[in-house]
């Protein structure tokens, strides 16, 4: 992974310098992040974000250092945060460099002086280390630390009245306990300087442009109980380590052994996928930012977005494939697929995993039947006779039980019709992943038979033919002789001859002509129903109307209901969400269906390859080393959402795997 590097051309103004942002995790839900000036810009930035109960009950306890040096006489403050009024703190001026390879590292100027500040994670902890290179000029220096605590949800914020601590400290530590949970404990430890208490014990009033922009409450407050100064005679090289963390036991307190184990974890993970090129080894670190532990199940799961999202099936099942395959991350993808069959429920796998005292969500159709697809993928990429019988017998009988119910009938009105055809959806509930409900509004009603169900359906079927003859199961026939009626009543019900590609739903009552991306994975799933000229008009159906630079469109400009710009409050973006913004993940799925069209002659995989290239540019945007969630459908494609999503990173990095586009 190429190491990304940004100059002052990039924060020529204080709101430049905010639209670019940084995350690093530790695999156990916690996670440090920021803009690329050091400023925060939304709740979800801050130095430590801590796990409590993994990967969930996400607290913020370290949100960030202020640096200043003062030099003589002379102050240079680094310190950037927006302030209310335009008052902002620009220390961004004194910014030389940012740069990004595994770890975000900040480089600063001020007479003859270079402070160089890399910040990191001690994976499986919840532990941030900060590491601070300091080279001295021609004249004596001090440099001064304000640590801003907290303690909150990482989704909320917080008034300054609710800040109260326990404080103590000794030479080279400081701790503090919140009295909003006395069973935590915050400590820091200093290698070098002194720790003296603060008069000005609070900062106040710091604005966060993200929640002004979106309609939230935008104004947070920190607790500053202590300073720490370390002086620097001329010519001095000093290396200071700051470590924050809330474990209980004993814990390493040199950040820059936290920070060189951390590359060398990071270097370990692109040797095991052994991809070599820039654009996959960038996106396999950016897939083990998803990948963490569940205390509640004991495994594995995968994060669906970061700052906020938490687990979900559906988009677990869609990111396995690249998260954990191509990395060749098989024993994650073992104990994934297994933790999922482990809460199978009437056929269904859970849309939201169960925390202590929880039960599961299952309310999502698609789910269970992208399961198929990753156990056929996961056989595809591994293949050995251990594999297969993993799949035997830990997974096999809960597809069989998928299947049962879904022909039969479970929740949520999901159920086989006389066609042959998965129905899905009544009255409020939202199945698909074009899920958005606002009170009684449901923005995208997908309710009967909606066209990507039917495709994994068939392809599920066809699944299930194979297992079961390599595992001898005498139900090999009736699988291959449904999937065939399937097949025959799909293409027969989903064709939209005026508009040459899928209909998105088939309901009782009439047919939904809205052209959407749900219809490319009838392209690009291993088992596919539509003749080849049929196929290729899908193709370009879809490329014609929804791709846009960084993902496709979930509706077609054209239609009337379009919304091409996701902004505004949150009722605002909902209307949006599914209704015209660009979403990457599907991108994925057009790559793969173009290649299988079109993939026999050299242009074939040229254009595929234009497909892809804007995203490594936004691998340079948004959330660097990362792709996000959303963009408008409207040029320019802006980046909205999370700015870093799992199916988004696993999804094109398969894609641009599988086919061989590098």
């Amino acid at each position: 992974m190429n190491t990304r590097k940004f100059g002052k051309g990039y924060w020529k103004t204080f709101s430049e310098g905010i639209q670019r942002e940084w995350v690093i995790t530790n695999g156990i839900g916690g996670y440090a992040g920021s803009s690329i000036i050091g400023a925060h810009t939304r709740k979800h930035n801050g130095m430590l974000i801590a796990s409590l109960h993994a990967p969930v009950e996400r607290y913020m306890v370290l949100s960030k250092i202020n640096e200043e040096i003062k030099i003589g006489e002379k102050v240079y403050s680094f310190a950037t945060n927006q302030r209310p009024g335009g008052n902002n703190e620009e220390g961004q001026k004194y910014l030389q460099r940012f740069s990004y390879q595994y770890l975000p590292e900040f480089t600063y100027y001020a007479e003859g002086i270079f402070l160089t500040k890399t910040i990191s994670m001690e994976y499986g902890k919840n532990t941030v280390a900060i590491g601070y290179d300091m080279v001295g000029g021609s004249k004596e220096s001090t440099l001064k630390l304000v640590p801003l605590f907290n303690y909150r949800d990482h989704h909320e914020r917080s008034e300054r009245a609710e800040l109260k601590f326990d404080i103590s400290n000794t030479k080279d530590s400081i701790s503090l306990v919140p009295h909003a949970n006395k069973d935590v404990k915050i400590r820091m430890f200093i290698s070098e300087g002194q720790i003296s208490a603060r008069e000005e014990i609070y900062d106040v009033d710091m604005e966060l442009q993200t929640e002004i922009s979106t309609g939230m409450t935008c104004i947070e407050n920190n607790y500053t109980p202590y300073e720490i100064l370390v002086s620097l005679k001329p010519g001095e090289h000093k290396r200071i380590s700051v470590v924050c963390t809330i474990e209980r036991d004993e814990v390493e307190k040199d950040a820059f052994k936290i920070i060189e184990e951390e590359k060398k974890r990071c270097v370990a993970l692109e040797e095991q996928a052994g991809l070599k090129d820039d654009f996959a080894n960038t996106l396999v670190h950016a897939a083990d930012q998803f990948i963490v532990k569940r205390e509640s199940t004991g495994g594995k799961t995968v994060l669906a977005g970061l700052p906020w999202f938490t687990d979900w099936g559906r988009d677990t099942m869609l990111a396995l494939q690249g998260l954990t395959l191509v990395t060749k991350r098989f024993e994650d993808a073992r104990e994934i697929l297994k933790t999922f069959a482990k809460y199978v429920k009437k056929g269904l796998v859970p849309n939201m995993f169960p925390d202590e005292g929880l039960e599961p969500l299952y309310n999502t159709v698609d789910g269970s039947m992208w399961y198929f697809y990753s156990v056929w993928k996961y056989l595809e990429y591994t293949g050995t006779e251990e594999d297969y019988k993993f799949i035997q017998e830990e997974i096999y009988p809960k597809l069989k039980e998928i299947i049962h119910y879904y022909k039969e009938g479970t929740d949520f009105s999901i159920y086989m019709d006389e066609d042959y055809l998965i129905h899905a959806g009544d009255g409020l509930d939202q199945v698909t992943w074009m899920d958005v409900r606002v009170g009684e509004w449901v923005v995208t009603p997908r309710h009967g038979k909606p066209v990507e169900i039917s495709a994994l359906w068939y392809n599920a079927l066809k699944v299930m033919e194979v297992l079961a003859e390599r595992f001898g199961d005498s139900d090999k026939t009736a699988y291959g002789e449904l999937a065939e009626k399937v097949k025959v009543s799909f293409v027969e019900k989903f064709w939209n001859e005026e508009k040459k590609c899928l209909y998105d739903v088939v309901e009782e009552d009439g047919k939904d002509g809205k052209i959407r991306s749900n219809q490319i994975w009838a392209v690009s799933l291993p088992f596919t129903m539509l003749p080849e000229d049929k196929a290729k008009s899908v193709v370009d159906t879809v490329v014609s109307h929804l791709y846009a630079s960084y993902g496709l469109r979930s509706l077609s400009p054209e239609d009337p209901e379009y919304k091409g710009i996701y902004v505004g409050k949150l009722h605002d973006r909902d209307a949006a969400y599914h209704q015209g913004t660009s979403w990457a993940f599907p991108l994925g799925g057009l790559i793969t269906a173009y290649l299988k069209v079109y993939g026999d002659r050299k242009e074939g995989k040229e254009y595929a390859r234009k497909l892809v290239d804007p995203l490594e540019d936004h691998l340079m945007d948004g959330c660097i080393g990362s792709i996000a969630e959303i963009f408008d459908g409207n040029e320019p494609n802006i980046s909205r959402g999370c700015y870093a999503q799992a199916w988004s990173v696993g999804e094109i990095l398969r894609a641009y795997v599988e086919g061989e586009l590098y």
